[in-house]
């Protein structure tokens, strides 16, 4: 089964630096098969049996820390995971610069119950779509000038990563190309 794993917080500023050569060989040594990364923040493309999808993030964790000294949380998404939060995008007609369309991906789907407060507040010109296992965040003003995305990320800390849906888009296509 394809599955993209999702690091938080490496490579980002001068902390949590991991090069994707290590990286790849990481998953290599763990027996993953199809190993590919995505730009150098930490996206990771891979195959396992499906059985081994429910533990691989925290196998990850503990392999990238022991062998490399950089503790990072990992959040793994199968391709099947990856392919609804596309297909479900409830925000696509709206959200129309992808580099401002943040998906923060939940560790947990029991996670969305965090969220419930801060959907029933207004953000316009922001908006906020809570599905499954991620929060949709629209900040069409900018990622930083956003108090939606600031609300998001100080709520969720580290039970989250997020991706913009440029991110997203480039995954979903690396998980579902058939080479």
């Amino acid at each position: 089964m394809k599955a993209v794993a999702l690091f938080r917080g490496i490579n980002v500023g001068t902390a949590k630096r991991l090069a994707m050569a290590d990286l790849r060989a990481c998953f290599q040594s763990l027996g993953y098969t199809d190993v590919k990364t995505l730009l150098n923040s930490g996206n990771v493309v891979f195959s396992a049996p499906s059985a081994a999808m429910a533990k691989a993030g925290a196998r990850i964790e503990k392999a990238v820390e022991a062998k490399h000294g950089v503790k990072s949380r990992v959040i793994v998404l199968t391709a099947p995971e990856l392919d609804t939060i596309v297909r479900k995008n409830p925000l696509g007609k709206v959200a129309d610069n992808p580099s401002r369309y943040l998906i923060t991906v939940l560790a947990d789907p029991a996670g969305r119950a965090r969220l419930k407060g801060l959907q029933s507040q207004e953000w316009a010109p922001d908006a906020l779509a809570v599905g499954a296992r991620v929060a949709y965040c629209w900040c069409p003003a900018g990622v930083l000038e956003s108090p939606l995305a600031v609300a998001v990320a100080k709520l969720m800390k580290d039970a989250a990563t997020t991706r913009n849906w440029s991110t997203i888009q480039k995954l979903h296509a690396l998980l579902t190309d058939n080479s």
